[in-house]
């Protein structure tokens, strides 16, 4: 059943039930699997130096990688990055796994986790969103939190291509939001076409999230990040979407929510960035999700306090497994004994959760 589990704990607290039981005779969601307590590198004190940290020192695992662009039926595109290299792997399960904000295919977490599951057998799939693999999109569009109708696509896609084989899917921030309001969009339809998922560093509440990033030095760090390459994008696109969206605010924009004011809301019917955030936030969505998850997630999260972690709904829903620490910044959890041999515990732990439950259901 889920529970929580402290960053410094030699061991996981009692497994008690703090959801809802399983009738019985029937397995729970999630079998025996436990996650290993995360013990953070106390090289790597505090949020900021485990995010930053993790950044520069992911390692970019030697990977053979093939690209395939689908055709969207808004004739628009999506690069999808496929693992080779694994005997057999038509027939294994395959993982998709969604990148965040502004990030890749070619991002180290991303790579990190393709590598994690290539060494338990499992292939693996990397879907660029809109814009984000090295060429603009076509449409007066971009991609954004809440926007699922391109994973359902993807999804489709590859059920169509092979029926019957076992899907799975592993979510980063952005996408770790996008993967859970899709898994609850699915569940509440009684359709559940992913086997078993995980996510990493969800922004649960966006609203909360991008308060977090307007307060502080660190904030307006994380923030300028991001906005550097936004603000390009939306530049190399202004003669196609100058009519619904406002450019000098987008190059005014100092915070998230201006560039989302801007852009994002206009662009993708949203009256302003409010209503697109309380839409697209996946904490209202976690109720519904009828697909075993793990959710990897740090109460000091830079991006989202630990105020707003939605934990009385993650509890009440057995499906929803919490592995919540106390400690590891955002898309970061790095342990190990020094910079010379760092470990990264989130795609470890998620890699083995869609290893273990693989193995007990196929």
């Amino acid at each position: 059943m889920p529970y929580l589990c402290g960053a410094m704990d030699a061991q996981p607290p009692p497994t008690a039930p703090n959801g809802p039981s399983q009738p019985s005779g029937v397995p729970a969601p999630h079998g025996d699997f436990q996650p290993e307590p995360f013990r953070p590198a106390p090289w790597l004190p505090g949020p900021h130096l485990q995010t930053v940290g993790a950044k520069f020192l992911r390692p970019q695992p030697e990977i053979q990688l093939s690209r395939e662009r689908l055709a969207t039926p808004d004739d628009d595109f999506l690069d999808l990055d496929f693992v080779h290299g694994l005997p057999g792997q038509d027939d294994r399960p395959l993982v998709i796994i969604l990148h965040g904000l502004e990030g890749s295919t070619g991002r180290g977490y991303v790579r990190l986790a393709m590598a994690e599951l290539a060494r338990r057998g499992i292939p693996s799939v990397g879907m660029n969103f809109r814009s984000c693999s090295g060429e603009l999109n076509r449409r007066p569009r971009f991609y954004h939190s809440g926007e699922t109708g391109d994973l359902a696509f993807v999804l489709r896609t590859l059920g169509e291509r092979w029926p019957g084989r076992p899907l799975g899917a592993l979510g980063f921030s952005l996408g770790g939001n996008v993967l859970l309001k899709y898994l609850g969009e699915m569940g509440r339809l009684g359709n559940h076409p992913l086997a078993v998922a995980a996510t990493v560093s969800v922004p649960f509440d966006l609203m909360a999230g991008t308060r977090a990033l307007e307060a502080g030095t660190m904030g307006r760090v994380y923030s300028h990040y991001f906005l550097r390459s936004l603000r390009r994008k939306t530049r190399g696109k202004a003669d196609l979407i100058r009519e619904w969206v406002d450019l000098e605010g987008v190059l005014r924009a100092r915070t998230l929510r201006e560039y989302d004011e801007a852009a994002t809301a206009p662009l993708h019917g949203f009256p302003g960035a409010e209503v697109y955030y309380r839409q697209s936030s996946s904490a209202a969505f976690l109720e519904h999700i009828r697909t075993p998850t793990l959710l990897l997630q740090s109460e000091d999260d830079p991006f989202l306090p630990g105020r707003a972690l939605p934990l009385a709904t993650v509890r009440a829903n057995s499906h929803l497994l919490a592995a919540f620490t106390s400690g590891g910044g955002h898309v970061a959890f790095v342990d190990g004994p020094g910079p010379w041999r760092p470990g990264f515990w989130a795609e470890r732990e998620a890699a083995r959760y869609l290893q273990n439950a693989f193995g007990r259901l196929y």
